[in-house]
């Protein structure tokens, strides 16, 4: 009895996934995003409402990270992959939620309380993206920041799969995050921490 029982609610959680999945394609046409070949900018959006938040800007000139903006061609493209993605450690045994994207926000509300103070943040200009419990830590910081201190207080969080630290030591160096002035030129791989 409790293996139909269990059956029963991967088949319930992998409808629920499915039925989200789907209402991301018949999204209403006002989002429609403007062809690049009509002159217009390509509008890019956070589709998935991926939590994505600025945790200090000390530095004016640091680039804004491009975080989980996308367009409606890269969100309808990455729109299968994620409902794969996000399964995947529920199907595992390794998540008691049936998609690995719904800790996301509970754990940026854990990464807000966390880091309330801001002082261990002077000098830096920091935002965090969760997205399928992974969090990214992109920004500039000065070479004195102990971005591995950070990658442990990150990393202590409940659900926390994976930290990746792209910090930068400057406004004036290539950053090492795909960033909002230039989404489409590559990150730069030598100046992360």
């Amino acid at each position: 009895m409790a293996r139909s029982g269990t059956l029963r609610m991967r088949i319930a959680g992998m409808a629920v996934v499915l039925a989200g999945a789907c209402m991301l394609w018949h999204a209403p046409l006002a989002y429609a995003q403007q062809p690049a070949s009509s002159g217009g900018a390509v509008e890019r959006k956070n589709w998935f409402s991926d939590p994505f938040f600025e945790l200090s800007h000390a530095i004016a000139d640091c680039p804004v990270p491009l975080g989980p903006l996308m367009t409606r061609a890269q969100m309808e493209d990455d729109a299968h992959y994620r409902v794969e993605r996000g399964t995947t450690c529920w199907l595992a045994h390794q998540c008691t939620k049936p998609n690995s994207y719904m800790y996301d926000q509970p754990i940026a509300d854990a990464i807000h309380a966390r880091f309330s103070d801001p002082h261990p943040f002077d000098g830096t200009s920091l935002w965090i993206t969760v997205q399928r419990r992974f969090v990214y830590v992109e920004g500039c910081a000065p070479a004195s920041f102990d971005g591995q201190a950070m990658r442990r207080q990150l990393e202590a969080i409940p659900d926390v799969e994976q930290v990746f630290i792209r910090i930068g030591s400057g406004a004036h160096a290539p950053a090492p995050y795909k960033t909002l002035a230039a989404p489409d030129r590559p990150a730069s791989t030598s100046d992360a921490q």
